[in-house]
């Protein structure tokens, strides 16, 4: 790997951290070439402290290291990106991100929707959505209809009209998740025992 940590003028190239896992951008610190060689060594970790004017490893007050998982350099050859699956909070506040945003694993979109899934089940006995309705009618309705929705989705996987088989497999994961929130568990639930097996 090629660092061009003279680019600058000051032998510093950004480094930006990144939860190997979640993929929140925790931080962001400077190294130079020594911290760069010190954390291939360590696997901890360490910046070049502009303050204090010296080599510093996250952690060494507070104990919340950052675990190295990877480094990547950028097509410029002068930004790092480190991978790194922390131990506590990363912010020297407290939080875990600087931008004191939450480092809990999303899915995206999939998050967003298992969100309305639950406010909708919170709240069945005011809300007349479809979602509020299937809650009402109990977990026996619900499992039927994931049943359902699975036999259209192989039935559609067995011909070629492909916008049929998205949907349907569109309906099968929307009801799956349903399904989820009424067992009382959610995509990292089942994310998790997939690492298991992994």
């Amino acid at each position: 790997m090629i660092i061009d940590f003279n680019k600058n003028n000051d032998g510093l190239v950004p480094a930006i951290i990144q939860d190997a896992n979640t993929r929140k951008v925790l931080m962001l610190g400077y190294m130079n070439e020594e911290a760069y060689y010190k954390t291939l060594d360590t696997k901890q970790v360490t910046f070049y402290s502009r303050s204090k004017n010296r080599l510093w490893t996250k952690g060494e007050e507070s104990g919340n290291s950052l675990n190295l998982v990877d480094i990547k350099v950028d097509c410029d050859n002068d930004t790092l990106l480190i991978l790194v699956n922390p131990d506590g909070p990363t912010c020297h506040k407290g939080t875990d991100t600087c931008w004191a945003e939450s480092n809990e694993q999303t899915f995206g979109f999939l998050s967003q929707l298992e969100d309305v899934i639950k406010n909708r089940k919170d709240n069945s006995k005011s809300d007349k959505s479809y979602v509020a309705l299937l809650f009402e009618k109990g977990i026996n309705k619900i499992a039927q209809k994931v049943g359902e929705e699975a036999v259209e989705m192989v039935i559609e996987a067995k011909d070629s009209n492909s916008d049929l088989f998205l949907n349907e497999s569109a309906d099968l994961l929307f009801h799956y998740l349903i399904l989820l929130q009424a067992k009382g568990y959610s995509l990292k639930d089942i994310v998790e025992v997939l690492k298991s097996r992994h």
